[in-house]
């Protein structure tokens, strides 16, 4: 049942982090944001690991008693390719911060909306993951739980970002918001993205 639980929560993951690449996609038309274009990068690349983690933890949890040098192999690509997406998705957004131009930001409500329902539910995510790890020791759980806490901490910057472009869009201070909100969130991920990694290396390193 617990692991049902654990497949049921990656699952919906997947199907609940879907729509923000699209959205955001789309929102880019409109709003030049270096914040939004930051965030979409993000959410597309999470996106790709959060699915590359729920095939995993099916394929594993399929299996009666899986071989467990294989099963520290799938965990450790899982983990890896969590861990990366945090660490592309921050240098993303640095190289975005740094070198975008200063120009009309456009449109950027659907970004705001976006990064606002992501701070509920990567909250709600962060907590589950947590719970479960704590009830079910599992590599894939324990780093989704680190992910998730991460996205709500990126979405709760983000969405502060975004608001000071959208309600104060001419004032000097938003320019200064924006670029700080995507280093703020580009250290952060670099930062959490290099650390899983080097967990990954060291539990393979030490079943040598």
């Amino acid at each position: 049942m617990k692991k049902a639980s654990g497949e049921r929560t990656l699952l919906a993951s997947v199907l609940l982090s879907s729509p923000g690449p699209l959205v955001l996609g789309a929102a880019l038309i409109y709003g030049r944001s270096s914040t939004q274009l930051a965030d979409f990068v993000r959410r597309t690349v999470e996106l790709a690991a959060i699915i590359v983690s729920w095939i995993v933890f099916r394929v594993l949890h399929r299996e009666s008693e899986p071989d467990q040098n294989r099963k520290a192999r799938l965990e450790g690509l899982a983990n890896t390719c969590v861990g990366a997406a945090m660490l592309i998705s921050g240098l993303a957004m640095l190289f975005i911060a740094l070198f975008s131009e200063n120009r009309e930001k456009g449109n950027v409500v659907p970004g705001l909306i976006i990064a606002l329902l992501g701070v509920a539910v990567n909250f709600w995510f962060w907590f589950r993951y947590k719970k479960l790890s704590r009830e079910q020791p599992n590599a894939i759980l324990a780093v989704q739980s680190r992910l998730y806490g991460a996205k709500f901490a990126v979405d709760l910057c983000v969405a502060a970002a975004l608001l000071f472009v959208a309600v104060l869009p001419e004032a000097p201070i938003t320019s200064y918001m924006d670029r700080g909100g995507s280093l703020a969130v580009a250290l952060y991920l670099i930062r959490s993205g290099s650390m899983t990694i080097r967990n990954v290396q060291a539990k393979t390193e030490a079943a040598e």
